[in-house]
């Protein structure tokens, strides 16, 4: 370090020479408080000014930031925005369940699982979302083969949201699984295996808020707002459904700048 730059720094560990053995050797452990400071500023001048970090891309994640919007919802198609009874009813029904699956979670975690039931570890995400939607809907296949002789090949079609599933869910968990199907979600379409699975997991999240949560359910209904107005149908159950997790995001967790306006 050059004398005149020191000059101008606060020496924090002022340790004179007259403070050291004459046989001191700052390369062996240090044996007493000053050896150990003086070390330690032998060891500071020796560092860079500017140092460079050495990053391979490769062991970068694909996803490292969290896009926050602050825009609202779509309004509803006419004559498809929901009643503020009808709001009102849902969060009372969903609070309702919240209560009880709390109350029994216990319970339902203690039941065994079926063999064929495999759940995928948290961080893997096509893992996850095979399990809750089937390999028909994550692959997009048309049609599976129809063999009454066979019985339901859950692998194929999706689990269901069991109790005795979601309740070995803890919060990391949750969120991350609601991560990714609000990702699969922001590119395809609708299902009811996708609703079912959505409105367990919202069930399953804990209040307050983490911040990650917070994002993903305001995204969440957001793109239930777009999917809602694309509809070319109006099928009534479908847009009831993207209607019911706007207002549980909306009025239950608290996001009312997402509320749709009451009919």
């Amino acid at each position: 370090m050059e004398p005149g730059v020191e000059e101008l720094m606060p020496r924090l560990l002022p340790v004179g020479d007259w403070d050291l053995a004459e046989d001191f050797d700052p390369t062996v452990p240090p044996r007493t408080p000053q050896e150990y400071l003086k070390r330690v500023q032998i060891e500071a001048a020796r560092c860079p000014d500017v140092v460079v970090a050495k990053i391979d891309p490769r062991k970068l994640k694909k996803k490292q930031t969290v896009n926050i919007s602050i825009s609202g919802c779509q309004p509803a198609p006419e004559g498809y925005s929901p009643t503020l009874r009808w709001q009102q009813q849902q969060v009372a029904n969903f609070s309702a369940v919240r209560q009880s699956l709390n109350k029994h979670r216990n319970h339902w975690r203690s039941q065994h699982l079926d063999s064929n039931v495999i759940m995928p570890k948290s961080e893997d995400e096509e893992g996850w979302k095979k399990f809750c939607l089937g390999e028909r809907i994550h692959s997009e296949i048309d049609a599976l083969p129809n063999d009454e002789n066979i019985g339901i090949d859950y692998m194929k079609v999706g689990f269901p949201p069991l109790l005795s599933i979601v309740s070995r869910m803890n919060q990391a968990t949750v969120t991350s699984v609601l991560e990714y199907l609000i990702s699969w979600f922001g590119e395809k379409k609708f299902t009811p295996e996708l609703g079912r699975w959505l409105y367990a997991l919202l069930a399953c999240l804990e209040k307050p808020l983490l911040p990650e949560a917070h994002s993903l359910i305001r995204q969440l209904a957001r793109r239930c707002s777009e999917v809602r107005v694309m509809e070319e149908n109006k099928n009534e159950e479908q847009i009831s459904a993207l209607n019911l997790i706007i207002c549980l995001v909306s009025r239950y967790f608290d996001q009312r700048d997402l509320a749709d306006e009451p009919s």
